[in-house]
């Protein structure tokens, strides 16, 4: 056996022994990735304990680069919610619009909501506006519900500071604010085509009444909410920051300026300077106590604890992934061939998230393998290798994936039917989502 097929096998051995593990035994993806990458290096024949450095390795690295970030974007998520600026949002746009477009509104929220906040967090939030809209508006639950769900689903795919282009970010060494713009440029029209437009014929083949999950006619909270405009100018404000550094880079400011801006627009700084504005124009503004606000900050810790873990066992399947020389026999399959190195790595992410359900556990794997291609490829291209991860990983949820189970629960419809409405969808943004980042490349 060569020893380009005896890594290659031992790359499907830990693939099939991390989806075997999830789907079948259905074992924590933190202990599937961790058992995944020793059985990488023991099929690879390398010696148990340099696997056990690689792995720890990755571990650190990812956990340094990506866990802070991700717990900024977790507490900036949960004040956003607690100070009655997500309701704000949602309110000021629903109250705005006619019935005709309402599923372009709910796009908006979808994609505004999901802009700061984790998905899970972002659907549970949704599920009470949507009900409450379709209810007032006499329209169909699917008309608003799918391109509600669309909006949310692209920035988790898409747009940093969501964990999956994070992973994605730090594995290849693309720029992140760079990312960040193309992710929203790519982002825009993809929940288009998969959100109000889809929503039209999705309407047609499923017809759920709406569920009388939620009392939404009133609040609960009892405080007042920032406005419209200080809300939405305070969730752009991480956006603003990073895509600042990128134009620092571009335009070649230099100076007392330029030297700011790139320091306030590195990706910890931003988010940081964000959470701390957020608890000045959201939580007092919305009327929050100081120490309502710590607690709020505090709780939103708990829940992404798991998601960290699993991140950082990514990242070490990843460096496994690299070290054994696996990574590199891939790139020079890929470098041989035809194909679109966009194109292979969205076909990467699709089969792992076919397999595992886990758009995270795709993007990290596929992240792993691609990064010896990422390292010829120039800034832009590397961004939009991260989109085209984005994108596979999204692909056809099915019963594998929690997020399906959420949106059927939630909606009240059948396997069939959630099949044939949030399924179709997610493939339709995935599919759309390359086909505009493929555009964008002939472009940038």
């Amino acid at each position: 056996m060569s020893e380009s097929t005896q890594l290659i096998l031992a790359a499907l051995a830990g693939i099939a022994a991390i989806v075997a593990l999830i789907t079948v035994a259905k074992l924590h993806p933190f202990l599937s990735l961790t058992i995944g990458s020793l059985v990488v290096g023991a099929v690879a024949g390398e010696p148990m304990a340099d696997v056990l450095l690689s792995f720890s390795k990755g571990v650190g690295e990812t956990v340094a680069g990506v866990g802070m970030l991700i717990a900024l974007g977790a507490m900036f998520g949960k004040i956003l919610a607690d100070s009655g600026g997500a309701d704000q949002i949602v309110d000021t746009i629903i109250s705005r619009s006619s019935d005709r477009m309402l599923p372009w509104a709910m796009a908006a929220i979808g994609a505004i909501i999901g802009l700061p906040m984790f998905f899970e967090i972002g659907l549970v939030l949704l599920m009470p506006v949507i009900f409450l809209v379709a209810r007032r508006s006499g329209k169909s639950l699917i008309a608003l519900g799918i391109p509600a769900l669309a909006g949310l689903s692209a920035m988790h795919g898409f747009v940093p500071p969501h964990p999956g282009p994070l992973i994605a970010v730090d594995a290849l060494g693309a720029d992140l604010g760079l990312t960040l713009g193309l992710g929203v440029l790519v982002a825009i029209p993809t929940i288009i085509v998969a959100g109000p437009m889809f929503a039209l014929v999705a309407a047609r083949w499923v017809d759920v009444p709406t569920p009388q999950l939620f009392d939404v006619e009133e609040s609960e909270r009892g405080t007042k909410r920032p406005s419209f405009a200080i809300t939405l100018a305070t969730v752009l404000l991480p956006v603003i920051l990073m895509l600042a550094k990128t134009f620092v880079k571009i335009f070649e400011i230099g100076g007392p300026v330029g030297s700011t801006l790139d320091f306030i627009g590195t990706p910890l700084v931003a988010l940081l300077i964000s959470v701390l504005v957020a608890l000045v124009t959201l939580g007092r503004a919305g009327g929050m106590p100081w120490d309502t606000m710590m607690d709020s900050l505090g709780a939103s810790l708990g829940p992404i604890a798991g998601i960290v873990f699993i991140v950082g066992a990514g990242g070490g399947f990843k460096q496994t992934l690299i070290d054994t020389g696996i990574a590199d026999v891939v790139a020079d399959w890929v470098e041989g061939s035809n194909f679109s190195v966009l194109v292979v790595a969205w076909l990467v992410a699709v089969l792992i998230r076919l397999a595992t359900g886990s758009a995270t556990v795709a993007t990290v794997t596929a992240s792993g393998i691609m990064v010896p291609l990422a390292e010829g490829l120039s800034t832009s291209e590397t961004s939009l290798m991260v989109l085209a991860i984005g994108a596979g990983s999204v692909f056809f949820s099915h019963v594998n994936d929690a997020g399906f189970w959420l949106v059927k629960e939630y909606f009240g419809m059948s396997i069939g039917q959630t099949i044939k409405t949030w399924s179709i969808m997610e493939t339709v943004l995935s599919v759309s989502g390359l086909g505009f980042v493929l555009l964008l490349g002939l472009v940038v």
